[in-house]
């Protein structure tokens, strides 16, 4: 089945033909196009919507115009689930799970530079949707937490390396001096290499009440997210990307591979220690797939409208690099339309759930379309 659509003049087919339903297999001749073999991420985004010099028509953009206070209190009333307050709640819980995942203990400095990134607060995302996952087929929140620790684990990492001198050279995040520049780069490397090996330590160690199987299949699925067909890879080709002209096909392998695979392992995780049927672990994925994707480019919308006190990290760092960003590619009003279909995508594969199980990932992918940094 081939898969592919017209996005502001380009064609984009972001899987390639040896692609598996766990992960994306790489291809040395033409890495950035090919069909889909199992699971088209997109299957109903309309791409004449986004062919170039095609007038677009929306009743309401996800991102550009926000629901009127009316419609919030329609939408209130019908819906007695508190997302803010599950937020709260599951942040909470998993800020005194990390805490305690890693205390303070000799080495003395590296365990404070550990926790100096992974303690810094952060929305918190990907562990919400590992636990919301797990609970969304019948799962318990305690049998997911080490590995939705995990997945913060490896994303806090992500930031630590991707701060560093020789990658993205950035001296804030999340409003506060980066690793490197508190630390020094020495240890600073060191801080994410430790955090990397304890996350899969962690789920090997910590899990409880699954069979070991389950435990084996979330480790796969993390290695996979994290690695040279996941977010390494990702990171390579967006480095050898710098100051050239670029396609939405490379763009979008860039980013399904560093922003999205752990988001999706994140979710895929959680479904698989839920004891999730196959079925519900693939819809899972397609679902956390698409809110991976719209993280980024929501990210990329928010670098070049937002100020760096807003978004607790330096704004239009990706103007300065010359990086290829959605707004740059595609214009921002096409950014945010394209926004608007991974949204629909994403809220089509949970329909198939309870919808009281699945308010929490609901909510979550409007959290992340609508959010502000």
């Amino acid at each position: 089945m081939a898969f592919s659509t017209t996005i502001s003049g380009y064609e984009t087919s972001l899987f390639s033909k040896t692609q598996k339903s766990h992960g994306f297999k790489s291809v040395v001749k033409t890495p950035f196009i090919g069909q889909v073999s199992k699971i088209p991420l997109y299957k109903h985004i309309d791409s004449k919507r986004f062919a170039a010099n095609n007038s677009v028509s929306v009743v309401r953009s996800v991102l550009s115009t926000p629901p009127s206070s009316e419609a919030k209190k329609q939408t209130h009333d019908k819906q007695v689930f508190d997302f803010e307050e599950y937020m709260i709640t599951k942040a909470k819980t998993v800020n005194k799970a990390l805490d305690d995942a890693i205390p303070v203990q000799e080495p003395i400095k590296i365990h404070e530079a550990m926790r100096y990134s992974l303690l810094a607060g952060g929305k918190r995302v990907r562990p919400m949707l590992c636990i919301a996952a797990c609970e969304l087929v019948g799962g318990k929140e305690n049998v997911v937490m080490p590995t939705a620790c995990a997945v913060e684990m490896i994303h806090t990492m992500s930031l630590i390396h991707d701060d560093l001198p020789c990658m993205d050279n950035d001296d804030l995040r999340r409003g506060k001096p980066t690793s490197h520049k508190v630390y020094g780069e020495d240890t600073a490397v060191l801080a994410g290499d430790a955090l990397l090996s304890l996350s899969f330590e962690h789920v090997a160690a910590r899990t409880i009440g699954v069979s070991s199987d389950l435990v084996v299949r979330a480790i796969v699925e993390l290695g996979n997210a994290v690695g040279s067909e996941g977010l390494v890879a990702g990171q390579i080709v967006d480095m050898d990307s710098e100051g050239k002209l670029v396609d939405l096909n490379h763009l979008e392998y860039i980013h399904v591979h560093k922003t999205a695979k752990l988001l999706e392992a994140a979710g895929v995780c959680g479904a698989i220690l839920g004891g999730a049927n196959s079925a519900d672990v693939e819809r899972v994925r397609r679902y956390s797939r698409c809110i991976g994707l719209l993280f980024q480019v929501v990210d990329d919308i928010l670098d070049v409208t937002k100020s760096s006190e807003e978004l607790g990290k330096t704004a239009g760092k990706d103007l300065v690099t010359d990086k290829t960003t959605y707004p740059k590619l595609m214009g921002l009003e096409k950014a945010r339309k394209f926004a608007d279909q991974l949204v629909a995508q994403a809220l089509e594969e949970l329909s198939y759930f309870d919808p009281a199980k699945a308010a929490p990932l609901s909510h979550l992918a409007k959290y992340i379309a609508y959010r502000q940094n």
